[in-house]
């Protein structure tokens, strides 16, 4: 019976599965493979840009948009990491590979594949001595990465690699030279990336011939705020071509014939005999984070049927399917790289986490099952993700743009957790609180989603979690963030404390909790608003304006405040970490996104605009970065910082003050100048790209669109910097399309002499977002000189 029950439901998945990538994902299913070709936007996506120094779920080019299989060669995965968010998985400097991952997300890592031929080794080995265990060389010159497709030659043992992937399924090709013997490892027991230590682990070869298992985890965010639940990963393999021997191990410890093997450091082997030159084997290896036979339907429904090639053919259609919803035209090729390359890691980061049925893991353990839509199919995706900190000032746009669904994804799988939980989550790993920076900036995302009318989000549950995060702390868990939310809403301000971290009575980081709070309670006061609740909206309001509480007139700058009232002592506006979360008072001064006027009536326009113009032309020198320091934290302590969340706005600012050219001529510099094309100078010098951020706010600058405010507004407005190119071509939800173009524009025309908007002329800096979202045709006029008469109103 149970049998028979588990069959129709892979029979009706499969049936259905079709209908679910169509209507819920938005990609076509019935995709060709691609022919080769310049015209292919896939061609100009380098993932190896930015790969030194990367973070753990950067590089995974074997997968689809926000997959949960996302696959990817491994340099150093298993050393892990020490804090749990420090570089690690695959580093451009690197030059031996230890095997192919197929989870890479947000604190979660695991299930290696490692084929090698000649004697069997079972540990990894480190870099600096591959031969010791079972890693191998490679070159660069023979490695092949594209969207949805991996390819390496992996040198010590003849061995061409391959990679793909569907949604929840891995798929592998290994061709072998001529080998008196050639093994497949698959090593689960290990630590992987973000994973954390490996608590426990299951690998078995069934009767039917599939490997199958499941490993347990403890990420290091989740014991910082979560009281240490572990996260698991199931998975079931089936191979092309049955092996003449196998085996398992612990670590070095092998047990040849063994069929299964349980605990940390458990894996299995298999061995092909006299292999002859050019043979292939390929495995499929299907996904789930809620158990293992619901891998087997993940596997039935996206893989039936699927050979290797098909299923690379159809995940190189999608993504360029995906792509193609932005066309860009003009004449310099490494704009089109660095453009597509930042819209597929914006595209690629935060990998669904629910099954094909909608089953999802919950915090404690248990199964969940989303709402079904008509069809039988999840209402929506839940999604593993890092915290959305800064995100309103690229993907959030982004997503508003062109990719709706990702955005409702995003709110509902947190209002998800909020049932199940009763808070807001920071970041959110097998729905595990893992708050990133101790804040929370889900409700504003929430309630910007609102105002976007993004559809099959759930308003009333939205709001009232949103409403919930601004105003109250009693009994928050530490990975909800705000734990220190009781000063702010009881003094107005976060208190500033001496030692590192967060609790009831304040903050070390206490004057960036303020702003960052501020504007949270900006954006809910306007969801409040624009749902007719007068009593919040003036409630929230007035939290609002706490950022002035901070505000020292006497040297103009945001300066931490002590309980007692009094500014902190010694303070240094250029001094990161006290009182500033990655960050410091030059660049979170204007962080006032909701109030900018309030901030220039405190400091005046002239000195706005000297100080902002000063901190443009001063870090301009440094790349806008950390120079070529290849370090995540480089920056922090100079004037601007481009290669962290807190300073992205700034470039916009300058609209809003009167000199809209400046905002033209900086926003352009930082796209030229801050974005590289090498493995190095990608994102800044190995600066952090936290799941597409970075990449957004390229994507959405080169558009020429930005909103400072977040699209937070009862009604949002988009305010206009330098685009990028000469022809920008939008495919607008529901089947519009906005033409963007930019005429007379090159590397040194980037001030805007006119514009139009559907033929009628355009002398603001700024449009409502809903007139964009109707679509139509932007013309933009570009020179090599300021229009100083242009965009100096917003009307």
């Amino acid at each position: 019976m149970i049998k028979k029950t588990v069959n129709s439901r892979i029979v009706a998945a499969t049936k259905q599965i079709c209908l679910y990538l169509c209507a819920i994902l938005g990609f076509s299913c019935q995709q060709k493979p691609l022919a080769p070709g310049p015209e292919n936007l896939i061609n100009y996506v380098d993932p190896n840009i930015g790969s030194a120094h990367s973070r753990w779920f950067f590089y995974t080019p074997a997968s689809l948009p926000s997959g949960m299989a996302k696959l990817g060669p491994s340099t150093n995965g298993h050393y892990g990491n020490k804090s749990g968010w420090e570089a690690v998985g695959y580093d451009q400097r690197h030059g031996s590979i230890e095997g192919f991952v197929h989870f890479h997300e947000f604190q979660i890592g695991g299930v290696s594949l490692m084929p090698t031929t000649g004697v069997l080794k079972t540990i990894p080995g480190d870099l600096e001595d591959p031969d010791e265990g079972y890693r191998s060389r490679f070159s660069h010159q023979d490695e092949i990465a594209k969207p949805g497709y991996y390819s390496v030659l992996l040198k010590d043992y003849g061995i061409r690699a391959e990679i793909t992937a569907t949604r929840r399924v891995g798929f592998h090709k290994y061709t072998f030279p001529e080998a008196s013997q050639a093994n497949i490892i698959f090593d689960i027991g290990r630590q992987q990336g973000e994973s954390g230590d490996v608590v426990d682990a299951h690998v078995a070869l069934n009767e039917s011939g599939d490997i199958e298992g499941w490993v347990s985890t403890q990420p290091k965010y989740v014991s910082k705020y979560d009281g240490g639940s572990p996260v698991k990963m199931f998975f079931t393999a089936s191979l092309n071509k049955v092996p003449d021997a196998f085996g398992t191990f612990r670590y070095s410890d092998i047990q040849a014939g063994k069929r299964s093997i349980a605990g940390p450091g458990s894996g299995m082997y298999l061995t092909f005999s006299d292999v002859g030159e050019g043979q292939s084997v390929e495995v499929s290896v299907g996904l789930s984070f809620t158990s293992l036979e619901n891998a087997r339907l993940n596997k039935a429904a996206e893989a039936k049927g699927y050979t290797f090639d098909k299923a690379k053919g159809s995940a190189l259609s999608i993504w360029e399917n995906e792509l193609a919803k932005i066309t860009v035209e003009g004449d310099n090729k490494e704009d089109k790289i660095k453009f597509y390359t930042s819209l597929f890691h914006a595209l690629l980061g935060r990998g669904v986490a629910n099954d094909v049925n909608g089953d999802y893991p919950k915090a404690d353990g248990s199964v969940g099952r989303l709402p079904l839509d008509e069809d039988g199919m999840p209402a929506f995706n839940f999604i593993n993700t890092d915290a959305i900190w800064g995100a309103f000032w690229n993907l959030t746009q982004l997503w508003a743009l062109a990719w709706p669904e990702a955005y409702r994804d995003f709110v509902q799988t947190n209002l998800t957790v909020y049932k199940d939980r009763g808070w807001l989550g920071d970041g959110i790993a097998n729905s595990r609180y893992v708050s990133g920076v101790g804040t929370n900036f889900v409700s504003l995302t929430a309630a910007a989603a609102f105002q976007c009318g993004i559809d099959g989000i759930d308003v009333d549950l939205a709001y009232e979690a949103a409403r919930k995060d601004v105003l109250e702390w009693a009994d928050r868990p530490p990975g909800a963030g705000k734990i220190d939310n009781r000063t702010f809403v009881k003094d107005g301000y976060v208190h500033y404390l001496d030692n590192w971290g967060d609790n009831e009575d304040g903050s070390h980081f206490s004057a960036s909790h303020t702003l960052e709070y501020s504007f949270c309670a900006y954006a809910v006061a306007q969801f409040a608003r624009a749902l007719g609740k007068q009593r919040d909206f003036e409630l929230l309001s007035s939290y609002a304006d706490n950022w002035e509480l901070l505000y020292d007139p006497t040297i103009n700058f945001i300066v931490p405040r002590r309980a007692d009232g009094s500014f902190k002592e010694g303070f240094r506006p250029e001094e990161a970490w006290k009182g500033f979360q990655e960050g410091n008072s030059w660049q979170y001064t204007f962080y006032v996104p909701h109030d900018i006027d309030g901030l220039l009536d405190k400091m005046g326009k002239p000195m706005f605009n000297a100080r902002l113009d000063t901190i443009f032309n001063k870090s301009r020198k440094l790349g806008f970065g950390g120079g070529k320091e290849v370090d995540a934290f480089a920056g922090l302590e100079n004037y601007y910082n481009h290669g962290n969340q807190p300073s992205l706005h700034m470039s916009y600012l300058f609209n809003f003050a009167g000199k809209p050219w400046l905002t033209q001529k900086w926003a352009r510099l930082i796209m030229d100048e801050f974005y590289g094309t090498d493995g190095i100078h990608g994102y800044g010098y190995g600066q952090d790209e936290d799941q597409g951020q970075l990449g957004a706010w390229y994507v959405i600058s080169a558009i020429g669109l930005f909103d400072v405010k977040g699209l937070t507004e009862v009604n949002p407005e988009i305010q206009f910097g330098s685009p990028l190119f000469k022809k920008i071509t939008i495919k607008l939800p529901g089947g519009k399309g906005l033409v963007i173009k930019a005429l007379e524009n090159s590397k040194s025309n980037y001030y805007i002499q006119s514009l139009t908007l559907n033929g009628k002329g355009f002398n603001g800096f700024k449009v409502q977002r809903e007139e964009l979202m109707q679509g139509g045709e932007l013309v933009f006029t570009m020179g090599p000189e300021p229009n100083k008469d242009w965009g100096v109103t917003g009307d």
